[in-house]
């Protein structure tokens, strides 16, 4: 075989394993966000696909378990490409070292990888690819299944405050659901203990989301319930607690407020979600006034404290809310998650009181 072709085939597969290792390693291993271009065509093309397959389902339970699939799959074709691309760039390797023909060489090369040792080269530079193809080879496998643990702790961690939203908002969790069940109670006081819980939550999801990025299509095991929804329930709940609860806002959920879109923002820079850098009471938002006014006429029936002037609610409510409407919004588009409807607030049946000493049950 002619020099100059050795030498090409030895270009090739090295550039093509260090593209490999490359995002490999960053998809993996890098603590912190990246973009891996090879990782990111492979998930766009998986993508694709399965838009493809939930968008002939009706249902939104069916899409929901269809698009259920999607991070495994995603994580199994990384695993599937950087195989065949290590099989491919020591193939080109053999030819260099010496191998005739490239038909011989890919059957080298797949021995090696697989470390089946039913074909072998022959030399000191071929058997030294072999170990080394057969290095990589287990190092790659090795990636996945130790970051799957990692993967899923982060999920988990993510999840046990989703789930455990639903007794302080309601299934599927609402902005409204979290101010009635916290007067049904008398509890307004507890409310700041949701606040930090969640303060800390966003920035855990902003650490993890930003760094696992396939954890943000990682969907919640209970079909009402989304981690993009109950993140709104709360931030809205918090922005509707200092804007129109006739009782001394709170700080906290100021706090928990600004840790939401501090920390969505580092999410949504990775997925390049466009939103405003500076807002105001002015800025426009997602929710009318017309359905915000639905919203206080609900909490006003179930007996929440309403402050008089709503149209200064209403001003403080858009300055709240303007700091993360963008992203919420496109979070519910980005990740296939539905919408919180504010007009079904009319439709719903209000919470009743309940921890009231003396209070007949069947009454």
């Amino acid at each position: 075989m002619a020099v100059w072709v050795r030498v090409l085939s030895g270009c090739v597969g090295l550039t093509v394993l260090v593209l490999v290792l490359d995002a490999a390693i960053r998809t993996f291993l890098l603590p912190r966000s990246a973009r891996v271009r090879l990782s990111n065509v492979t998930a766009r093309a998986v993508s694709r696909i399965f838009q493809m397959i939930a968008g002939s389902k009706r249902s939104y339970a069916k899409r929901d378990q269809v698009l259920s699939l999607f991070p495994s799959i995603v994580l199994l074709s990384y695993q599937a490409l950087w195989l065949g691309l290590t099989l491919v760039a020591f193939a080109f390797a053999y030819v260099a070292a010496g191998i005739s023909n490239f038909a011989s060489a890919f059957e080298v090369s797949g021995s090696s990888i697989f470390t089946l040792g039913t074909t072998s080269g022959h030399g000191g530079a071929q058997i030294t690819l072999g170990y080394l193809e057969a290095g990589i080879g287990l190092t790659l496998l090795a990636l996945l299944i130790s970051f799957i643990p990692t993967l899923y702790a982060a999920f988990q961690r993510r999840e046990i405050s989703v789930s455990r939203l639903s007794v302080r908002a309601g299934v599927p969790a609402t902005p409204w659901g979290i101010l009635e069940i916290a007067n049904s109670v008398n509890s307004y006081d507890l409310l700041d203990e949701l606040w930090r819980e969640w303060e800390q939550w966003f920035i855990e999801v902003g650490e993890t989301h930003s760094t696992l990025t396939i954890l943000n299509f990682y969907r919640s095991p209970t079909l009402d319930q989304t981690w993009i929804g109950s993140a709104a329930a709360v931030l809205d709940a918090a922005a509707l607690f200092n804007s129109v609860v006739d009782l001394t806002p709170s700080p906290t959920a100021g706090l928990c407020i600004r840790s939401g879109w501090l920390n969505l923002r580092r999410v949504a820079d990775y997925f390049e979600v466009r939103y405003p850098l500076k807002v105001s009471h002015k800025s426009p938002i997602a929710i009318s006034r017309e359905e915000f006014d639905i919203v206080l006429v609900r909490l006003e029936r179930g007996g929440v404290p309403l402050i008089a002037d709503r149209d200064a609610g209403w001003r403080d409510f858009v300055g709240w809310r303007a700091n993360y409407d963008h992203i919420i919004e496109a979070s519910y588009k980005l990740f296939n998650c539905p919408r919180t409807d504010w007009r079904s607030a009319s439709n719903e049946p209000l919470v009743e009181r309940s921890n009231v000493r003396g209070q007949n049950v069947e009454d």
